[in-house]
């Protein structure tokens, strides 16, 4: 592993602005979100509240990602996103103002997250396709795909150990307005990139057809129907354990807030380490086998935090755990979009977008209800030994070399290489313009810029 091209994705103008806007809002969007879980746990004293509050935010991704996929396939992703990062920022606002004049009502706290779970729905799948049309040189795609997962890891990092120092000092007040100025970057950065002509991939049709064209898709696509079910199951099962990372904080470390943002920057700081060094993997090696061995690791590191109450060990222990689920995301983000053909790859990230974060909220609201019965540190051994029972159900796959299968549905042909490595598949791609829609054998093209 290498790191002497990590970053060379940045040579690209568009991906630099695009990086950078979308990195200091997202600093700030875990401020929010930690801070919110922190009050709504202070405010309640409950487990359950924890959970419901992340179903508040993310549930509405699960219910509303198919139609933010059609959305990225049908119009322009640039105007999509910006439209949608000015909603994120009005809701920021509203939730600053809301909670300084004093109206501090829990329901009040879930129904703007709501919003803003609204937003992101249409926002993530305009947001993760968007980036094939930012790279100038297409073989950097992989690395800029891997490097946009970053994204969020490296916020998880800074985050939650700002907001911890933040909600200690000076209160969860100036969490959210630091949240609501953090918007002006990205939406400049939005402004700034000067994205060229797209190809049109997609005639139009009623939602329900492109709906059900998507899922087949998906479901006949091998790659990504085992890709989609296997981070499914690990985002539902597994990836939902910092659910009780405020309750080991307060109830177990006998700690407040600056413990819960140290915990939740170590979980970061192992996220951020995964996704640098899947970005620096060399051409021809296998993400799948670098999968399965990831959520052995979460396994075993979960298991062991669930009963050490030695914190500095415990903030090792945290590190792992990140670096083990955060892997999980990234690495089927990747293997998604880079086998998905330009006209479905909307549709299909907007299933990924489905299994990643549509089912977080519903393992937190099981992880924060089963927790009352068997406490904590039991539901985060059984998510641990949960962990290892995934890893070994989907070990055939996982170990099998990356197949791109030519696949035939709805009038949409893939013509791609099987039995490849996941780069080595995406470098052939990339030569003979199957894989990448900017390489495609030119089409009839929509007068003006921007993204459709």
């Amino acid at each position: 592993m290498s790191f002497t091209n990590t970053f060379r994705s940045f040579k690209s103008r568009n991906y630099s602005l695009f990086f950078f806007g979308q990195l200091i809002s997202r600093v700030g969007t875990w401020m929010q979100r930690t801070a919110v879980i922190w009050v709504v746990y202070t405010m309640t004293h409950s487990v359950f509240m924890i959970g419901l509050t992340t179903f508040a935010e993310q549930f509405p991704s699960f219910l509303l990602s198919p139609a933010g996929g059609i959305a990225a396939d049908r119009y322009n992703k640039q105007k999509l996103v910006l439209i949608t990062q000015i909603l994120a920022a009005l809701q920021a606002t509203a939730l600053a103002v809301v909670y300084i004049t004093g109206y501090h009502q829990v329901w009040l706290i879930l129904s703007l997250s709501v919003v803003l779970g609204i937003a992101n729905a249409f926002e993530v799948p305009a947001r993760q396709s968007m980036v094939n049309d930012l790279i100038d040189n297409k073989e950097d795609l992989p690395n800029a795909i891997a490097i946009n997962s970053s994204l969020n890891n490296l916020s998880r990092l800074l985050g939650p150990a700002l907001s911890g120092f933040v909600l200690a000092r000076y209160g969860a007040g100036v969490c959210f307005v630091s949240n609501a100025i953090s918007f002006i970057a990205v939406i400049a950065s939005l402004v700034m990139m000067k994205v060229p002509q797209q190809l049109i991939t997609t005639a139009r049709k009623k939602i329900s057809a492109d709906f059900k064209e998507g899922l087949n898709y998906v479901k006949r696509h091998h790659e990504i129907r085992n890709t989609v079910l296997l981070l499914a199951l690990t985002c539902l099962l597994v990836n939902t354990f910092n659910t009780l990372i405020p309750v080991y904080a307060k109830e177990i470390f006998k700690g407040n807030a600056a413990t819960y943002g140290y915990l939740s920057a170590f979980i970061g700081l192992g996220a951020v380490i995964s996704t640098l060094s899947i970005a620096s993997r060399k051409p021809g090696h296998n993400m799948k086998k670098v999968l399965r061995i990831n959520i052995i690791i979460v396994g075993l590191a979960l298991i062991a935090f669930s009963y050490t109450h030695f914190f500095p060990v415990n903030l090792l222990l945290a590190t792992l755990a990140g670096f083990g689920t955060m892997s999980v995301i990234p690495i089927c983000n990747t293997i998604i979009q880079l086998v998905s053909s330009p006209a479905m790859r909307g549709r299909a990230v907007s299933f990924f977008t489905m299994a990643a974060f549509g089912t977080i909220p519903i393992g937190s609201l099981l992880v924060g209800w089963l927790s009352n019965y068997i406490g904590p540190q039991n539901c985060i051994l059984a998510q641990g030994v949960i962990a290892l029972v995934i890893a070994g159900c989907f070990s055939k796959f996982l170990s099998g070399e990356m197949k791109n299968t030519k696949l035939e549905s709805s009038g949409i042909k893939t013509n791609n290489p099987p039995k490849q490595y996941l780069h080595e598949a995406t470098n052939s791609a990339v030569a003979d313009g199957h894989a990448v829609g900017h390489l495609a054998k030119p089409a009839q093209r929509q007068q003006g810029s921007g993204n459709n």
